[in-house]
């Protein structure tokens, strides 16, 4: 278990190197202090995932240093029982010059472990790290991806009671990042404690049972990892005026409202309500209305499903279809296509913005403006979560291709 109860971390800030010696030498002050962290409590529970979401210069990794001991606290009280290993920024704890063997136990002693469990684990540590014969090699002639390999290996092989997880986990290959997921999550499942930061919403979504969202050093959203996600968008979208508040209230949207969702609804075109089919054709119509002239502007849809995963998104941005509105417009918007999803709950989000995402101008963000649900199958039964409608080609060698489709595909 892990428990913070108010960690406060301020650090001296000083213009130039000579103001640092200067200070040191007149007694005088030439600093100004930066509040890294202030009032930080929660608690991770055996078997629990705590998701960390924050802007650049928000305090995660000076939250993740004070969990490691890497930096003491100025205030507050930090409690862990059993040992906590972390996987941070890549490279720590490795030196550059010797090889991956030699680096094995180097890192993993830095980690707690004795020499007897390096040897039990060497085999394994190796193996789980699929680098082969790059072992023997110097980790200066490594990818950033081999050292994630590498560095992940040693951590989660150290026997930890909790295990943190900075962004190293977004370097390396498709296949080895699933590794380490399952990895992570047979982990948690065996009563480790888990605590996830990542710019990575879905991956915060699928992994955690919590989250907390940091802004200029506190917390300002506690909750639900969906619900820490939307907060931590509507953040990064420069447009909250009000106080941060340690709470995740729904809200009907935000934004600047020069472009409104006026009315909104999502209809199956066979069942004519949002109870549809998967592969039954679906329109989403939307209704904005203009309070001010906007030459160009985006309208975007995300479709989650009921654990909160992005599953789809698109914009007309991307689908090269601008939209554009005079003040005192109101404007329908129809985006059509086939619900290839698997049977399910799933919620709607739109969104009124510039360009291709809502960075520069948010004119209107609605979290989960509809519901709507997938119930049964038309065409071909498929596993999964969606359909990809694949076609099939079969031949014998030395004879001309016999193609078949399947059925309710468009040739």
């Amino acid at each position: 278990m892990i428990e913070a109860i108010g960690l406060t971390k301020t650090f001296k800030l000083y213009r130039t190197p000579s103001d640092r010696l200067l200070e040191s030498l007149l007694r005088r002050p030439r600093h100004r202090r930066h509040t890294a962290l202030q009032d930080i409590s929660f608690a991770v529970e055996p078997g629990e995932t705590l998701g960390i979401l924050g802007r650049n210069g928000a305090g995660k990794s000076t939250l993740l240093k004070l969990l490691t001991g890497v930096l003491l606290p100025d205030s507050g009280e930090l409690r862990i029982q059993g040992k906590l290993t972390g996987l941070l920024e890549l490279g720590t704890g490795f030196d550059m010059g010797l090889t991956g063997l030699q680096n094995i136990e180097r890192n993993g002693r830095l980690l707690g472990m004795t020499g007897d469990e390096i040897a039990e684990r060497h085999a394994a540590i190796i193996d789980f790290s699929e680098l082969g014969e790059y072992i023997e090699e110097p980790l200066r002639t490594y990818s950033s991806g081999m050292a994630m390999r590498l560095a992940f290996s040693i951590a989660i092989h150290a026997d930890p009671a909790c295990f943190l997880v900075d962004e190293a986990l977004s370097v390396g290959d498709a296949h080895f990042q699933q590794k380490c997921i399952r990895r992570i999550k047979q982990f948690r499942d065996n009563g480790g404690s888990l605590i996830f930061v990542s710019h990575d919403l879905n991956a915060v979504k699928v992994l955690c049972d919590r989250a907390i969202v940091l802004e200029r050093g506190r917390v300002v959203a506690s909750g639900t990892p969906e619900a820490a996600v939307n907060h931590y968008n509507r953040i990064i979208a420069d447009l909250d005026d009000e106080p941060m508040r340690p709470s995740l209230e729904p809200a009907p949207g935000y934004g600047n409202l020069a472009l409104e969702i006026i009315e909104a609804e999502l209809r199956g075109e066979g069942s004519g309500s949002e109870v549809l089919s998967a592969g039954e054709g679906a329109t989403v119509r939307l209704r904005v209305a203009a309070r001010e002239t906007i030459p160009v502007f985006t309208l975007g849809i995300l479709i989650r499903d009921r654990f909160g995963q992005d599953i789809f998104g698109t914009n007309t941005y991307f689908l090269e279809h601008p939209l554009a509105a005079e003040a005192g417009d109101t404007l329908t918007v129809e985006l059509s296509f086939p619900m290839n999803l698997a049977p399910g709950k799933y919620t709607l989000t739109a969104a009124l913005h510039s360009e291709h995402n809502h960075l520069q101008q948010c004119y209107h963000w609605c979290d989960n403006l509809l519901r709507f649900e997938v119930a049964g199958i038309q065409g071909p039964v498929f596993y999964g979560i969606a359909r990809l409608e694949p076609r099939i080609r079969s031949f014998r060698e030395g004879a001309a291709p016999l193609t078949s489709q399947l059925a309710g595909v468009a040739g």
